[in-house]
C-alpha cells in the first residue's frame, strides 16, 4: 500500500501501532476530516529481535487491512509501508516527519503494551522539537479487563502474589461463571484436575477452517526491504486472520468444533496433531482484533446452553480472564528490569536446533519444528517441552526470551516475558511461579506420543541412549539444592535424591555434564 499524504493540515495526528488493530476502538466512532491516523511498517519493530516470518507477514497484512477499512469508512490515513522511500524506519523519525507534514496541534496514541514503546513515545512527546506546540495525550487501548497497575494494587497489602487469588477476584468482579447465589458455577473455582488427559487419537482433531491468503507479494516486499526473519513463511497459503471478521469466524469455529474437547486435552501433545483442540485465537486477541470480553462471553454462553462441559469452559476462560490479565499485571509491576532476571545464572547458548528443529529428541523436534513451521505451539509444548529442557540444560535466559519473543506469532513482550522468565525459567526466583516447572521424560511420555520411536530411551537415566531429560532433571535439583530444597512444593524430589547412593548421584552428574557439553549433537 502506498503512502497517502494529505495536503491539508490536520489538527490531530493519531498513531496506531501494529498490535492495535481494533476497528471498534472509540477513536473510529466518528469521522473527522481534521484527524489523520498514522500506521507504519518499520525496521525498528522488525529488527529489535529476529522474528518469525509469519509474524511479520501477519502484522503487516493486518495493519494494511485496518488501513483499508478506515479509508473505506471515510477516515484520513497516512500509511508508511516498509519500502516507502519516505519511511525513516523508526517511530520517532517517522513521527517527526509526519508532524512536519500535517502541523497538528494534538498528538494522540493508545497505551502501548510494551514498556520500551511506552518509554520511547513518552520521551518523544517530552523532548521532540514539537513538544512545546503540540499537545500529546495517551489514551486507553479499550481492550483489557484491567488497567496496567491494577494487579499490583490488588496485591499491595498481601505477602504473596497468586494467580488463583486474582482469578477469583476477576470472576466475582465481572460475574463470569457465577451462579445466582454469587458462588462459582459447579461449586468450585478451578477444574484443572479434570483437564489433564492424554490424547489417543479419538476424538479426531477438528478440521482447520481458517481462511487461506496469498501474501506472496507482501512477503517479497518484506524481503526486498532487507527484513531478516526465520521460520517457514507460508506466504502463499497463509492461515492467520487478516481482520476482525476473520477472527470472529475463527472464534465460532473454535466454540463449535474444538471447545467441547478442549478441557480434556488442553495439556495433551501429539506428533499426529499440532493444533488438537486449541483455539489459536491468541494472535487475534493480542493484536486486538478480538476483545477478551467477547471471547469469554461466547465461551460461557456455550456452557450455559449445555453444549460444552463446565471444565472445558472454565479452563479456557481461566487462561483469559485469569492468566492473561495477571501476566500483564506482573509485567507492568516489574518493569523495568524484569527482563534482566536470572535466578540460576544460566548462560549456556541456545543449541543450533532451536533454529532448525533438527534434533533426535522427538519431543523437541516436534515442539520446535512445529513452532518454526507454524509460528505457534500450545502452552504445554512451550512450557513442559521447550522451556523444561531449557531450564534443565541451563540455557541463557535472555537468549531464550528473545527466541520465544521472535518465534511465536502471539508473542509480545508484555505476555511473553513473564511467561518465559517467570513461569518457564523461574528466573525471577519464584515471584510468578511457586516452583520450577521441570520434569523427567515420565511427564512427557504420559502426556504425549513423543517418546514412541525416539532415539532416546525414556526409562533410562544413564548411557548414551538414555533420554537426556532424565539425568538433567536429577542434576538440576542436585546443583540447586541450596536454592530449592526448602520449597514446599518440590520436597518429594529431594526425598528421592536422599535415597540415591553416592555412586548413582555422581553418575547422574557426569551424564548431565556430558549432555550440557554437547547440546548441538543431541
Amino acid at each position: 500500500m502506498a503512502s497517502r499524504s494529505e495536503t491539508p493540515p490536520a489538527h490531530t495526528l493519531r498513531l496506531i501501532l501494529g498490535d492495535q488493530l481494533n476497528p471498534l476502538h472509540p477513536w473510529f466512532a466518528q469521522v473527522d476530516a481534521g484527524v489523520v491516523y498514522a500506521l507504519m511498517e518499520i525496521r525498528q519493530e522488525t529488527d529489535y529481535v529476529l522474528h518469525h516470518a509469519q509474524k511479520v507477514i501477519a502484522i503487516f497484512s493486518g495493519m494494511r487491512d485496518l488501513a483499508r477499512q478506515l479509508l473505506e469508512a471515510g477516515h484520513r490515513v497516512h500509511y508508511l509501508s516498509i519500502n516507502d522511500p519516505a519511511n525513516e524506519q523508526s517511530l520517532p523519525g517517522n513521527l517527526s516527519a509526519l508532524f512536519t507534514v500535517y502541523q497538528p496541534q494534538v498528538f494522540e496514541y493508545q497505551d502501548p503494551d510494551e514498556y520500551r514503546l511506552d518509554q520511547q513515545l513518552q520521551a518523544f512527546c517530552a523532548s521532540s522539537p514539537y513538544a512545546e506546540r503540540v499537545s500529546s495525550s495517551q489514551v486507553d487501548s479499550a481492550h483489557f479487563y484491567t488497567q496496567r497497575h491494577e494487579v499490583a494494587e490488588l496485591f499491595s497489602q498481601r505477602k504473596q502474589w497468586l494467580m488463583e487469588t486474582f482469578y477469583r477476584h476477576m470472576r466475582k468482579r465481572h460475574q463470569v461463571l457465577i451462579d445466582g447465589a454469587g458462588k462459582p458455577a459447579g461449586g468450585q473455582w478451578n477444574f484443572d484436575a479434570e483437564n489433564r488427559k492424554p490424547w489417543k487419537g479419538i476424538p479426531p482433531e477438528p478440521p482447520d477452517l481458517r481462511p487461506r491468503h496469498d501474501h506472496s507479494a507482501l512477503w517479497a516486499t518484506i524481503q526486498a526491504a532487507g527484513v531478516q526473519s526465520f521460520g517457514e513463511p507460508a506466504a502463499d497459503n497463509f492461515r492467520w486472520p487478516l481482520n476482525r471478521a476473520e477472527a470472529l469466524q475463527q472464534l465460532e469455529h473454535f466454540v463449535t468444533h474444538a471447545l467441547p474437547h478442549f478441557g480434556d486435552y488442553e495439556d495433551a501433545m501429539s506428533r499426529k496433531a499440532q493444533r488438537l483442540f486449541h483455539s489459536l485465537l491468541s494472535f487475534a486477541m493480542n493484536v486486538k482484533m478480538l476483545n477478551p470480553r467477547e471471547v469469554v462471553s461466547r465461551v460461557e454462553a456455550e456452557w450455559r446452553a449445555g453444549r460444552v462441559e463446565l471444565a472445558a469452559a472454565e479452563g479456557f476462560i481461566r487462561q483469559i480472564i485469569g492468566w492473561r490479565e495477571y501476566i500483564r499485571g506482573i509485567y507492568w509491576a516489574q518493569m523495568p528490569g524484569y527482563d534482566e532476571r536470572n535466578f540460576f545464572a544460566h548462560t549456556t547458548p541456545l543449541p543450533q536446533w532451536f533454529w532448525t528443529g533438527d534434533t533426535r529428541m522427538n519431543c523437541l523436534a516436534a515442539a520446535i519444528g512445529g513452532s518454526l513451521q507454524n509460528a505457534h505451539a500450545h502452552h504445554i509444548q512451550r512450557l513442559m517441552v521447550i522451556g523444561n529442557f531449557a531450564l534443565l540444560a541451563g540455557l541463557d535466559v535472555q537468549a531464550l526470551h528473545r527466541w520465544y519473543l521472535g518465534v511465536y506469532i502471539d508473542a509480545f513482550e508484555w505476555v511473553e516475558l513473564p511467561n518465559t522468565l517467570g513461569m518457564s525459567q523461574f528466573a525471577d526466583g519464584g515471584l510468578l511461579a511457586t516452583k520450577p516447572y521441570v520434569s523427567s521424560a515420565a511427564y512427557i511420555d504420559r502426556m504425549s506420543d513423543y517418546c514412541k520411536g525416539c532415539a532416546y530411551d525414556k526409562k533410562q537415566r544413564l548411557g548414551d541412549s538414555a533420554c537426556p531429560f532424565n539425568a538433567l532433571y536429577w542434576d538440576f535439583y542436585q546443583r540447586n539444592t541450596a536454592r530449592l530444597e526448602r520449597n514446599p512444593r518440590i520436597g518429594m524430589a529431594y526425598q528421592q535424591l536422599a535415597r540415591m547412593d553416592a555412586a548413582t548421584l555422581e553418575a547422574l552428574q557426569v551424564r548431565a555434564t556430558q549432555i550440557r557439553g554437547q547440546l548441538n549433537a543431541l
